[in-house]
């Protein structure tokens, strides 16, 4: 009772800080989310110069391409199509409506045309794109198939998007064709040559212990040179993982299931056959097998190699295992042998009906006389087996080999469906006869046999290994303790007791989405850039076929590269800067010679050197060194140069001027045909660079 009259007497003072304590979580939440709209950033995918990409748009989009990657697709490949497409359309939409550009009706019709020229929904009976029918198929969908529908305006403002681009892009191009002085000065690169000699001081003269390069030299030059060193935020991780593999144990019991297979076994006092003696070999496997019972001929090259030769010289009756394979544990029963040929020609006539499988909505027939004008054709093709040909040419419905006569060519057993392979296996060539399939009814001639040779049936019961209880109990408490150890603990030093190994993974990025050993897990990318995780957090994702623990081990903002980061670029320049200047204090003389001889190296000579190909022997591309020696004349010497492999001094000997040309248009084309293919990905990577973007993917998957 005393404390509930103190909590009364305190009442007001309580609930000030209750409410204190809630708006202070709510400005946490706010500042963290980058001010008041902090709402925006959970319901806008992206801002893009102000427009807003939403959420169910963007991830309805998504949802329709993943459709169109099927299974192998993922996620962030979905997402990365539909944002490079919104932010394209976006940044250039804001060019079309600077510039007045739109899609005239005429222009989105034509590219319509265009697209839809092959498309046979949309042709008439000459193969013609025909307008009536693109009009009739957007009648007849707009108020029966609204799916279809919008399907159809979805790919109408696609076309007239694509119209403006093109529009956009032709423009630009157009304006940058490349003048006659432009293609002279293209053809003086290529054809003007020097002969020169020259002093090369190499860098590699002075020992990178003699030329230090501090931190606070490696921070400026980024920091002036700040373009070039943005990087977006990254976080590596440290991480093992914990397979639920199965046992030894396990591979040993379900090696012992399979083999159980083959014995009989009694059941409500009645006794079972085992595989060896079961009659109905296809049921059992079916009923026990994972999978399903493959009634066909197997030649030898078909089984798998580490097993054929065994299985295939197994006796009729016999069965050979239980036998390991990948994953599984198998016991096969060879149930028939014969010979056959590995290669069939044939020859068909398809006659389709109203509902048999691919029939086009042409086709309207009934079975029944499907199965008259089959009969019909065979009574004439076994009078005159001239006129098999020309009956296909009229009769068939397979297009795809009608023109041919029906000819099949040469397929091995199996490529054809059952009943079709069962008529051409069995039969001798020469044979002709109906076949009914699932396609129609098969007026088939077997043309030829190749290759005779041993095949065998076989019935193979397989069974996967997999983890028991067990081992997948074990597996998760082995996880468990390993993820309280390494929290308390040195992860690496707790792994290698554990004999673990640890892979680093540097420089994720926050919407990365693959792993390397792990494969795609947004999940464990998105912790890392959380703004509750810490350096040196560790936690347990569950993954496919067992548990990744994983450790935060470095997290970076958005910004320029840390020193670390940038050290591998910038320290060979700046330790370069500093030999050059060492290399240019230390030379005395002024000619070549002189200089040669001071740094106790040899003036050397090149020749035929052009700008086009700034080589220098001994050197490497050397474009600076190259440049200052076409900016002097022949008996002249240029200045110290610092090149990209050490300090030169030029003497150019020659200049060999190519000769003048009456028109330097072809040169001028070389360079149109240069730049025109990159155009359209320069101006849109322009475009791009100088947009503001605010970027929240990272939110929604």
């Amino acid at each position: 009772m005393a404390i509930l009259n103190s909590i009364r007497k305190r009442g007001v003072f309580l609930i000030i800080i209750i409410a204190l304590a809630l708006f202070s979580f709510i400005l946490a939440d706010v500042i963290r989310n980058g001010g008041f709209s902090s709402e925006k950033s959970q319901t806008t995918v992206a801002t893009v110069n102000g427009v807003d990409i939403e959420r169910e748009g963007f991830m309805q989009q998504v949802e329709n391409v993943q459709r169109t990657l099927g299974a192998n697709g993922t996620t962030a490949q979905a997402v990365n199509r539909v944002w490079d497409n919104e932010l394209r359309n976006i940044l250039l939409e804001e060019q079309f409506e600077k510039l007045g550009l739109s899609a005239e009706k005429a222009q989105i019709a034509d590219a319509l045309r265009t697209n839809l020229s092959t498309n046979p929904t949309f042709l008439n009976d000459a193969g013609v794109f025909d307008e009536g029918k693109l009009q009739e198929y957007i009648a007849s969908i707009k108020n029966s198939n609204p799916a279809a529908y919008q399907q159809w305006l979805d790919f109408e403002k696609s076309t007239a998007q694509s119209v403006l681009q093109n529009s956009y892009f032709n423009m630009i191009k157009g304006g940058l064709r490349s003048t006659s002085s432009e293609g002279e000065a293209e053809y003086r690169f290529e054809n003007d040559k020097l002969n020169l000699e020259y002093v090369h001081i190499p860098f590699s003269k002075i020992s990178d212990d003699d030329v230090p390069v501090s931190d606070a030299e490696i921070k400026a030059y980024v920091k002036e040179h700040a373009s070039n060193f943005e990087v977006e935020r990254k976080a590596d991780i440290q991480y093992v993982s914990f397979s639920e593999a199965p046992s030894a144990e396990d591979v040993e019991d379900a090696k012992e299931s399979v083999r159980a297979l083959l014995s009989d076994r009694f059941e409500y006092n009645d006794t079972i056959p085992g595989f060896a003696k079961v009659e109905d070999y296809a049921n059992f496997v079916n009923a026990n097998s994972e999978t399903e019972f493959v009634d066909r001929w197997f030649f030898k090259n078909e089984l798998p190699g580490e097993v054929a030769d065994s299985i295939f010289n197994t006796s009729v009756g016999g069965v050979y295992g239980p036998y390991k394979l990948g994953n599984t544990f198998n016991i096969t029963r060879v149930v028939g042998a014969k010979q056959l040929p590995d290669s069939i020609q044939s020859k068909h006539i398809l006659i389709r009906y109203e509902g048999s499988l691919r029939a086009s909505s042409a086709i309207k027939r009934t079975k029944e006389a499907a199965s008259k004008l089959a009969d019909s054709l065979l009574s004439v093709v076994k009078r005159d087996k001239s006129k098999f040909e020309s009956l296909a040419a009229t009769f068939s419905d397979d297009a795809s080999n009608k023109d041919k006569g029906g000819d099949l060519g040469y397929n091995p057993p199996g490529r054809m469906v059952p009943a079709f392979d069962d008529f051409t296996i069995g039969n001798k060539p020469g044979t002709i006869g109906v076949v009914e399939t699932e396609f129609g009814f098969h007026i088939v001639g077997v043309e030829d046999h190749k290759n005779l040779q041993k095949a065998i049936k076989i019935a193979t019961v397989t069974k996967e290994i997999e983890p028991s209880e067990k081992t997948l109990s074990d597996v998760f408490s082995s996880a468990s303790k390993f993820e309280v150890a390494s929290q308390k603990g040195d992860f690496a030093a707790i792994a290698k007791e554990s004999s673990l190994e640890v892979k680093p993974v540097n420089k994720m990025g926050e919407l990365d989405a693959v792993i390397p050993g792990v494969g795609n897990n947004r999940t464990i990318v998105n912790w890392a850039f959380d703004d509750d995780t810490s350096v040196g957090d560790v936690k347990r994702f569950t993954v496919p076929n067992g548990y990744v623990i994983a450790q935060l081990t470095r997290k970076s903002p958005k910004g320029l590269m840390s020193v670390a980061e940038a050290s591998s670029t910038v320290t060979p320049i700046l330790r370069n800067k500093k030999k050059a200047e060492k290399i240019r204090a230390s030379i005395t003389g002024t000619t070549l010679q002189e200089i040669a001889s001071s740094q106790s190296v040899r003036v050397e000579t090149a020749t035929a050197v052009t700008m086009a190909v700034p080589t220098i022997p001994g050197a490497g591309s050397e474009p600076a060194v190259v440049g200052a020696a076409f900016g002097v004349k022949a008996g002249e010497t240029t200045g110290l140069i610092t090149g990209k492999t050490g300090v030169f001094k030029v003497r150019v000997l020659a200049v060999n001027k190519a000769p003048e040309l009456e028109s330097y248009a072809t040169f001028a084309n070389q360079l149109n045909a240069k730049v025109t293919p990159t155009v359209t990905t320069k101006v849109y990577n322009a475009l791009k660079a100088a947009a503001d973007i605010e970027d929240n993917r990272a939110n929604f998957f």
